[in-house]
């Protein structure tokens, strides 16, 4: 099995302006059934909403009581990027409790993908930039509380800057942030992640598999997790409209192969295997397919790395 976190609810209706980052969501996963990267049933809908008990383990209890009951200010809301509505929470409170649930099957197989996820703009108290909820945070704590990882490394190879998991961690050395991320992107004022690596605008495939490929091996041996997030972006392409990275796909593709290959490799203290769990992140070249292709090769290589 190969388990893919995804649910129809990621298709909620939204306003015109803002359809077409969310039609990732439904052809992603028709593009790896069509092509035989995955079968129906790796395929899992989360079964149930994020309980609140779980996000507030991340964030405070003021910001989810204002995003539930539709409160938050003109000024909080508008940082959203979406128009705040009662299916907008249950979106991300359903994506949150997929990342989770991937984590747990993780254990058995792995390596799980959530088709969505990668809400690393979310602070503990606001969201930002199409992020309310952070994901991979919220699951990262679940893991701890229920006593499954004591040691997280979290991945971030989306073109952003993860500023709401830096925050949200910040001083907290049971989970290692790690983020490399265009310089002169968003977010413009940066958090400090415990390891952050800048990619000068316009660099391209080598630079930036230079600088990977030196660094997280002797990462993960520093750290020794007892479990791996990685938030697998394609923004990093040059023909992306919110990166100004100048990356190929087939540099994105390495950038994936080698990254999941060296999670595959990596073993805890005690020589266990890590378990691994991916959300997908921003993407959004003006095609769709190149969109899809991008993340497609994230799918393809993470079966070849794990299986």
């Amino acid at each position: 099995m190969f388990p893919i976190a995804f649910h129809p609810i990621y298709q909620h209706p939204l306003p015109e302006g803002h359809r077409f980052p969310m039609l990732k969501y439904e052809l992603l996963p028709q593009q790896l059934l069509h092509e035989g990267t995955a079968i129906e049933t790796d395929f899992f809908e989360p079964s149930k909403l994020c309980n609140e008990v779980d996000v507030l383990r991340v964030h405070t209890d003021q910001y989810l009581e204002d995003l539930k009951e539709l409160t938050l200010d003109k000024r909080a809301a508008r940082k959203l990027g979406f128009p705040l509505s009662a299916q907008l929470v249950e979106r991300e409170l359903r994506i949150a409790q997929g990342t989770i649930e991937g984590c747990l099957k993780a254990y058995d197989h792995r390596v799980a993908m959530n088709v969505a996820g990668g809400t690393h703009h979310a602070y503990t108290d606001h969201g930002e930039a199409f992020c309310l909820l952070n994901d991979q945070a919220i699951a990262a704590r679940y893991l701890q509380h229920h006593g499954l990882a004591e040691k997280v490394l979290i991945v971030d190879l989306d073109v952003h800057q993860g500023n709401g998991t830096a925050e949200i961690f910040q001083n907290d050395d049971s989970v290692f942030t790690f983020s490399m991320h265009g310089a002169g992107n968003y977010p413009f004022k940066k958090e400090q992640s415990d390891l952050d690596i800048a990619i000068p605008d316009g660099y391209e495939d080598d630079y930036y598999l230079s600088e990977l490929k030196n660094t997280l091996p002797d990462l993960i041996a520093q750290e020794q997790p007892d479990f791996i997030f990685y938030l697998c972006g394609v923004d990093v392409l040059e023909s992306d409209k919110l990166g100004k990275l100048s990356m190929t796909l087939d540099g994105c593709k390495e950038r994936d192969r080698f990254s999941l290959s060296a999670f595959a490799k990596a073993r805890t203290k005690t020589n266990a295997i890590i378990p691994v769990q991916c959300s997908m992140g921003g993407g959004y070249s003006p095609e769709i397919k190149t969109i899809i292709e991008a993340h497609t090769n994230t799918f393809r290589v993470a079966k070849s790395s794990f299986f």
